[in-house]
């Protein structure tokens, strides 16, 4: 695999089970974040990769206790649940993952081994943050598109922003504007 210096969007987690005010993992902020991911897309035209979180069809470890705690989240990947909010343009990829964190082998295939990524999606305090910290650990730029991206709370986005911070100049946080006008 090349690498590939063009920056690469990855939406992370647009999905109903974070967007759903029914649901137990509703994001408040969720249609703040999807926003500025909209204003996002066009830029990065094909560039685009978008990931989901599905639940295991059996988990292991300290995963079965998780389940424990939220069964209802116990369904098949195909479920509704689990569905994008937005159906992503025919040339955007997808990456599924049992896992909070999206980086790994799939995710670098899918972005072409781009070594530039802008992350944006939810939640900043749980899958985004466990994507951006093992992607800047493989030498990925990181920039977090932090209007496009929503947590739990705002204090658990601000601290999730906060800890990203720390990995500078690995991991960069920015805004949409920013991002924008960068590759404007």
């Amino acid at each position: 695999m090349t690498e590939n210096a063009d920056p690469w969007l990855v939406v992370i987690d647009m999905q109903h089970v974070f967007g759903d005010p029914a649901s137990g993992w509703f994001t408040p902020r969720f249609e703040e974040a999807r926003a500025g991911i909209r204003r996002l897309l066009p830029a990065f035209g094909d560039r685009v990769v978008h990931t989901r979180f599905v639940a295991p069809v059996q988990p292991q470890g300290a995963w079965r206790a998780y389940y424990d705690a939220w069964p209802w989240a116990l369904v098949p990947g195909d479920d509704p649940l689990y569905r994008l909010v937005d159906e992503p343009d025919r040339s955007h990829g997808i990456v599924t993952e049992t896992t909070f964190g999206k980086w790994g082998s799939a995710l670098d295939r899918a972005t072409g081994g781009s070594r530039e990524l802008v992350l944006a999606g939810v939640s900043t305090d749980c899958c985004v943050i466990s994507t951006a910290l093992p992607a800047a650990d493989a030498g990925v730029h990181v920039r977090i598109a932090a209007d496009a991206c929503a947590g739990a709370t705002d204090a658990d986005h601000r601290r999730a922003l906060d800890a990203m911070a720390l990995y500078a100049p690995l991991i960069d946080m920015t805004d949409v504007d920013a991002v924008l006008a960068a590759i404007h």
